[in-house]
């Protein structure tokens, strides 16, 4: 994990991954490896050209491990109460949302802002695009047929997953506009995105 994530963010990373293998069991571990491996490899997609545009983040800081693995830790936590699912939805927003900003800044159009519909710079937040949008479907499945292997879903219940997903990543959006005005961090959208996540997984997909 050293070059990805600055030493704080290994350190709870690594808190983070004893937590669920704890209260959640291997699956749980395997599938937060699953996110954490595909958003090293988006994020290294076409670096070059995002290092150009100035959106290249090479190293992740413990606020980044907070934001995205807060809530699936305590989720995991909670599973023997509420089950897997809002812990598989979670993942699959903030696959999405990772998924999406990874690859819609390599759009050849411009994204298109969520408060007003008009063209923005490739980056902005509350801002999206066609690719991106594409982009945060394929995260959200990719965690959806993980699950398939490792909770054993059916192939519907993996599509709705990507769908949930898809809708995290919207709401993470909706909410970037406020964090483009100064209200909120990315940290705090991510947050909220896989929140929305496990909040439409628990009440949504039956297990």
């Amino acid at each position: 994990m050293k070059g990805v994530l600055d030493t704080k963010g290994v350190l709870l990373a690594l808190l983070f991954g004893a937590v669920l293998l704890v209260y959640g069991g291997i699956g749980y571990l395997a599938l937060m490896l699953a996110f954490f491996f595909l958003a090293i490899i988006v994020t290294k997609y076409e670096y070059e050209i995002k290092k150009e545009m100035g959106l290249y983040e090479h190293e992740r800081g413990w606020e980044n491990v907070l934001s995205n693995g807060l809530l699936p830790s305590i989720l995991a936590a909670l599973s023997p109460i509420i089950g897997p699912m809002p812990f598989i939805t979670s993942l699959a927003a903030v696959s999405a949302d990772k998924f999406g900003s990874e690859l819609g800044v390599l759009d050849h159009r411009d994204p298109l802002s969520m408060f007003n519909l008009k063209p923005v710079k490739p980056g902005t937040s509350g801002a999206m695009s066609v690719l991106g949008t594409v982009g945060s479907m394929a995260g959200a499945t990719a965690i959806g047929v993980s699950a398939v292997f490792l909770f054993g879903l059916s192939p519907t219940q993996a599509f709705m997953v990507g769908l949930i997903g898809l809708v995290g990543s919207v709401v993470d959006t909706a909410f970037g506009v406020f964090e483009e005005g100064g209200l909120g961090t990315k940290g705090t959208t991510n947050f909220i995105c896989s929140l929305a996540g496990a909040i439409l997984g628990y009440y949504l997909i039956a297990v």
